[in-house]
């Protein structure tokens, strides 16, 4: 079971916008840093800031494909999130058009 103190600490990297949206756009499908920067009209600098602090937070993993690297949803441990998540609309279209550009290539 999970403490109140983790939760919390979960409940609070999901309570900002930046980090929501990139969370809805993960959801979709994986993204690397200029996609997600692309898709939030952003700073490459500052979606990388919002991804450490996902990826300490364990809400996503990464992997690394050449110089790029990729993030995806690490949520199997957490069904309370993944619950959350499923009442955000779907940026499908977004995430599909931004993402099919292949920018890191």
């Amino acid at each position: 079971m999970i403490s109140i103190e983790k939760l919390a600490e979960e409940l609070k990297l999901t309570g900002d916008k930046t980090r929501l949206s990139i969370l809805a756009f993960l959801r979709e499908r994986e993204c690397c840093v200029c996609e997600l920067a692309e898709l939030l009209q952003t700073s490459q600098p500052n979606v990388s800031q919002h991804m450490r602090k996902l990826k300490d937070g364990g809400l996503v993993s990464e992997s690394r494909r050449g110089q790029w690297i990729y993030y995806r949803l690490k949520l199997e441990d957490k069904p309370y999130l993944e619950e959350l998540l499923r009442v955000l609309p779907s940026q499908k279209e977004k995430t599909d058009l931004v993402c099919a550009e292949d920018c890191c290539k």
